[in-house]
C-alpha cells in the first residue's frame, strides 16, 4: 500500500509541474502576442511604405543598383537601430522599472552651472525635443501606412482610387476611437492581426530568397553606401525612420 501511495503521490508532482510550465508557457505567449500587435505594429507595416519611397525618389524605375542598395539600408537599418540600440542599450536602460525619453532623462541630475545657460535646461530641452519626434511620428506613420495599404488596391484595379482617402480617413477615425478600449483589449485584437502578417511577409520574403538567391549579397554594406553617395537621403531617411518608430 505504500509503494502504491509513493506512485500516486509522485504522479501527482509529475502533474502538478506539467501544470505549472503550461501557466508559464501561457504567461509569455499572451503578452508577447500582445506587446506583437502594439509594440511592432508600427515596425511590422514599415514594408508598405519603405520601397514605394525608395522608389518614388529614384525617379521611379527599378536598377539592381537601386534595389540591392535599398534593401541594404534597410538590413544595416534593422540591424543598427532595432538590434543594437534598442535590443542592447535602450531595453537595459530602466528608471526604476520606467522607461521612455522623460524618465531616462531624469536620471542626469546637472548640479552645475556655466553662464547663464543651465546645463538642465539643455537636458530638458533635449528630452522636449525627443518627446516631441515621438509624437510626431505617432501622427504620421498611421496615416502613412494606412494610405499605403489602400493604395495596394490600385494596383489590381483603378476601381478604388476615388475612395482611397475617404476610407483611409475612416479608418484613422477608427483606429483613435478604439484606443479607449485600453491597450489591453486593442492587443488582443492587433497581436494575431499582426502575427499573421508577420508570418505573411516572411513566406514571401523565403520563397523570393529561394528564387533569386542573389539577393543575399544586399548584406554588404558597400551598397548601402553607394546608394546613399547616389541617390542622397530623401528614401534612406525612410528606411531609419520605420525602424526607428
Amino acid at each position: 500500500m505504500q509503494r502504491w501511495r509513493w506512485r500516486e503521490l509522485a504522479a501527482e508532482d509529475g502533474k502538478a509541474g506539467r501544470v505549472s510550465d503550461s501557466k508559464k508557457a501561457n504567461g509569455l505567449i499572451v503578452p508577447g502576442l500582445g506587446a506583437l500587435g502594439i509594440v511592432y505594429g508600427d515596425l511590422g507595416t514599415s514594408p508598405l511604405y519603405t520601397f514605394q519611397t525608395v522608389v518614388g525618389d529614384a525617379g521611379g524605375k527599378i536598377s539592381p543598383e537601386i534595389a540591392f542598395g535599398s534593401l541594404s539600408l534597410i538590413i544595416w537599418a534593422l540591424i543598427t537601430t532595432i538590434s543594437i540600440k534598442y535590443c542592447l542599450i535602450v531595453m537595459r536602460a530602466d528608471n526604476q522599472g520606467e522607461g521612455g525619453i522623460l524618465a531616462l532623462m531624469s536620471l542626469l541630475k546637472p548640479n552645475d552651472k556655466s553662464g547663464l545657460l543651465h546645463r538642465g535646461s539643455l537636458l530638458i530641452a533635449a528630452g522636449l525635443f525627443g518627446a516631441a519626434l515621438i509624437y510626431g511620428d505617432g501622427i504620421i506613420t498611421p496615416a502613412i501606412s494606412v494610405l499605403s495599404a489602400l493604395e495596394g488596391l490600385n494596383v489590381a484595379t483603378d476601381t478604388f482610387k476615388p475612395y482611397v482617402v475617404p476610407l483611409a480617413v475612416a479608418i484613422l477615425v477608427g483606429l483613435f476611437v478604439a484606443q479607449s478600449l485600453g491597450t489591453a483589449k486593442l492587443s488582443k485584437l492587433f497581436g494575431p492581426i499582426m502575427l499573421v502578417w508577420f508570418t505573411v511577409i516572411a513566406v514571401i520574403g523565403v520563397i523570393a530568397i529561394a528564387r533569386f538567391p542573389g539577393v543575399l549579397a544586399a548584406i554588404d554594406p558597400l551598397y548601402g553606401a553607394h546608394f546613399l553617395i547616389h541617390h542622397g537621403w530623401g528614401g534612406s531617411v525612410a528606411k531609419f525612420r520605420s525602424t526607428g518608430a
